[in-house]
């Protein structure tokens, strides 16, 4: 038999059909769909597991700071009555030296308000503790929408001091804003609100928290979808954008201030301007007196909790959330 030279055999490549492909195709669509939700899940989790380590963090720095002055630190000290008024220094730049930030505390200009340009460096400094990174833009700069330093670029954070509790009906009628907290009940009062030299409202003490630390918050969070400019600023001590109150209004648990806005309810946009929210699934963390971090689902959350965990003498503690 004649043999047939080897560069003249037939070689027959076989290789997927159209239709094999799409099949393929179809098979790894199938799969990235799967798979994608779990995965971003999982990032997630790990996002809110560290947002969560920062609330110890500033939970511990609490501790060290109360231990060291027998107080608190006082949500931020206003100079004077709304509404372009100077600020002293805040709660974030008080615990400063105990979440390792010793020089960015030594470099703050403690007789000069925050908004002043000697302190332009510190209020602009990006503090990776004051942010969680299920938020966006924690690294830009951004100037508030009101205040004396709305003109001004601060730096952003996630983490709001509670000032106390409010029915939201007047703009003034928060613990955060100096003008009448002396006229509010005592039981509203939140653990870090805003002082002022010429009032009698104080700082507080954790003998001071009767509805017991385990049921008090003290820190919790908040971000916006919408409306960068009333996003959380860690070192700007004006009233809502470093501190803000629990409501009865639903409407202020979530994390887009506009939809807060359009919902409408008592108190127009202020309460929007003192909201607790997050970007987390089912709500946020909340950092409490005791040092704990809890997950709180302020979706589903009772309404009169969520009430009582604000307030430091409200007379009304709350074991479960």
């Amino acid at each position: 038999m004649p043999v047939v030279p080897k560069d003249c055999r037939t070689n027959t490549h076989h290789g997927f059909t159209l239709v094999e492909l799409l099949v393929v195709l179809s098979i790894v669509a199938v799969l990235v769909a799967l798979i994608l939700p779990a995965v971003q899940a999982s990032r997630e989790s790990a996002r809110r597991l560290a947002c969560s380590n920062n609330l110890k963090q500033i939970g511990l720095a609490l501790q060290a700071y109360h231990d060291g002055h027998r107080q608190l630190p006082p949500g931020g000290i206003a100079l004077g009555d709304c509404c372009l008024r100077p600020h002293l220094i805040t709660w974030t730049i008080s615990i400063l030296p105990y979440v390792e930030q010793q020089g960015l505390y030594d470099q703050y200009q403690q007789t000069l308000p925050n908004e002043h340009p000697a302190n332009r460096q510190v209020v602009q400094t990006l503090v990776p503790i004051y942010s969680c990174p299920s938020d966006v833009g924690t690294t830009d700069l951004e100037q508030p929408e009101s205040g004396l330093g709305a003109l001004k670029a601060w730096a952003p954070g996630s983490y709001r001091a509670v000032s106390g509790a409010s029915i939201g009906v007047n703009g003034d009628w928060y613990f955060d804003n100096s003008s009448v907290p002396d006229q509010m009940p005592r039981g509203w009062r939140g653990a870090m609100h805003v002082t002022r030299r010429s009032k009698r409202l104080s700082t507080e003490r954790f003998g001071n928290i009767i509805d017991g630390t385990a049921n008090t918050m003290v820190v919790g969070e908040y971000h916006t979808r919408s409306h960068n400019r009333r996003r959380t600023f860690w070192a700007y001590a004006y009233n809502s954008f470093n501190q803000s109150s629990v409501q009865r209004q639903r409407r202020t648990l979530i994390p887009d201030y506009d939809a807060c806005v359009s919902q409408g309810g008592a108190g127009g946009d202020n309460p929007c301007k003192r909201a607790f929210a997050s970007f987390h699934r089912k709500g946020m963390n909340g950092l409490f007196a005791d040092g704990s971090v809890r997950p709180i689902n302020l979706p589903e959350i009772d309404m009169s909790a969520w009430w009582a965990i604000g307030t430091i003498a409200g007379g009304e503690p709350v074991n479960e959330l």
